[in-house]
């Protein structure tokens, strides 16, 4: 594998072809790669695919929710002008909303009329530190997002009041920052810095071919996957050669 790149770790803009790689891959090994560049805590903890068998990458686009006080709800009237509208305005395709509820269950993000904006502006999803309704809505009348989160939900928002967009939160323990990539599948979802995530996407491309190429030798030689897995540089070596020859 090639030496570690320097990065000067500020925030780019991700283009969609490098979100389209990422949907090609394994969320866990896009995981691993993170982690190969020193993003440890990069997994949000506890959220759930509730689009089962929907792939995610997009670029986050931050809400944090916080708790309920009179002047909190006085600073944010509920309008088209507050954080959540605001925060869901920004989003697009390759976009996703990302919000902060700090794990609570009792407040959603929003129903099927709030994500109505996302689906209008062809967003590509939600993942939510919370819960979320109205999916059965979301799924009938074809709303087309990808929603990851902790739970499902009736409640509306008795605990928990939308209070700042773009900024950094907190989901599931990871570090979001406005920009930055959030990949996911049935696994689970991590957060791929935007000033890593060309060089992740190309670590974890070539890290995947090589572990489909060894896939291949095990299964022809009929030898334990442990003669050959985890993958060495030898291994990637090896497949540098095989891939061109194969013209690939």
């Amino acid at each position: 594998m090639s030496d570690m790149p320097t990065f000067d770790m500020k925030p780019v803009h991700v283009p969609d072809e490098v979100l389209e790689g990422f949907k090609k891959l394994p969320t866990a090994t896009v995981y691993n790669a993170v982690r190969y560049f020193g993003s440890t805590l990069c997994v949000c903890e506890g959220l759930e695919n509730f689009t089962k068998g929907r792939k995610l990458a997009a670029r986050a686009r931050t809400l944090r929710f916080l708790p309920n006080r009179a002047d909190l709800l006085a600073e944010n009237p509920n309008s088209e002008t507050s954080p959540e509208y605001r925060a869901m305005g920004k989003c697009g395709p390759g976009d996703v909303l990302v919000a902060d509820i700090a794990g609570d269950t009792k407040t959603v993000v929003a129903g099927d009329v709030k994500l109505l904006q996302l689906k209008m502006n062809n967003a590509d999803g939600v993942v939510i530190d919370g819960a979320i309704r109205d999916l059965d809505v979301l799924r009938d009348e074809n709303y087309d997002l990808a929603v990851y989160a902790t739970a499902r939900s009736l409640h509306g928002g008795p605990t928990a009041a939308p209070a700042e967009e773009g900024i950094q939160i907190n989901i599931g323990g990871a570090l979001v920052r406005p920009g930055d990539v959030l990949v996911g599948d049935d696994d689970g979802v991590i957060v791929v810095p935007s000033w890593m995530a060309k060089e992740v996407l190309e670590h974890a491309t070539e890290h995947e071919e090589v572990e489909n190429y060894l896939k291949e030798k095990i299964e022809a030689e009929g030898v334990a996957p442990g003669k050959y897995y985890p993958p060495r540089e030898p291994a990637f070596e090896e497949w540098r050669r095989v891939k061109k020859e194969r013209g690939l």
